[in-house]
């Protein structure tokens, strides 16, 4: 049982992990880019160093955040069902 909430869970917090890293990844390159818009690797707009650079930045943020959130999803579980 423990194991289906805990993919249950994890299924969640990998969605969820998803979102929140989208919303925080355009605020970060608004921000710093000062445009709305990242750079698609497929757009003729950009040169290799613009479009790798919004690319390792959207890595690391999706990275950071869906640890944070996988992290506290499991502990959260492991507490409710005292595992």
């Amino acid at each position: 049982m423990s194991r289906i909430v805990s993919r249950g869970a994890g299924v969640v917090s990998g969605m969820l992990g998803g979102a929140v890293a989208g919303v925080v990844f355009k605020q970060v390159w608004k921000l710093f880019a000062g445009t709305e818009e990242a750079p698609q690797a497929t757009s003729d707009e950009y040169g290799w160093g613009e479009v790798l650079a919004a690319a390792a930045i959207q890595g690391a943020i999706f990275g950071v955040v869906k640890a944070a959130i996988d992290r506290s999803a499991t502990r959260s579980v492991h507490r409710a069902i005292g595992g």
